[in-house]
């Protein structure tokens, strides 16, 4: 299999998370990642659908508005499953407060079946 497949889905997957526009743009960056029953889970949710994975990352660029989502290294993947790590990045001054892994399981249209997400970094609680 090839690794421009892996990199694809990686490559559509940040286009979703970093869509700051319309909810009709997000709406359709994360039909271009996910597969129509696609899923999202991580420590502080687990959604399934598009309307409820576009509705969390809206949720995520209110909590962080002014950040942008930025791959940490290589994308490594076989089989259906892809693993990389990724950083929430400032566009103001290049901080990156969170910082996460992701593994991902591909649909046979090579579209986000599954997302296990884990956060490696989040900023202190007061």
């Amino acid at each position: 299999m090839s690794e421009n497949r892996y990199e694809t889905a990686v490559a559509h997957y940040f286009e979703a998370w970093n869509t700051t526009g319309s909810a009709g743009e997000l709406a359709k960056a994360v039909e271009a990642a996910w597969s129509e029953n696609g899923t999202y889970t991580d420590p502080m949710g687990d959604v399934a659908g598009y309307e409820a994975i576009a509705g969390y990352i809206a949720g995520a660029h209110a909590q962080f508005p002014g950040y942008a989502y930025r791959l940490e290294g290589a994308v490594d993947g076989h089989h259906d499953v892809i693993r990389f790590r990724w950083e929430l990045v400032s566009v103001a001054d290049g901080s990156a407060p969170v910082a996460g892994s992701d593994v991902v399981t591909l649909a046979g249209d090579g579209r986000v079946a599954s997302v296990i997400g884990f956060l490696d970094r989040v900023p202190p609680t007061a």
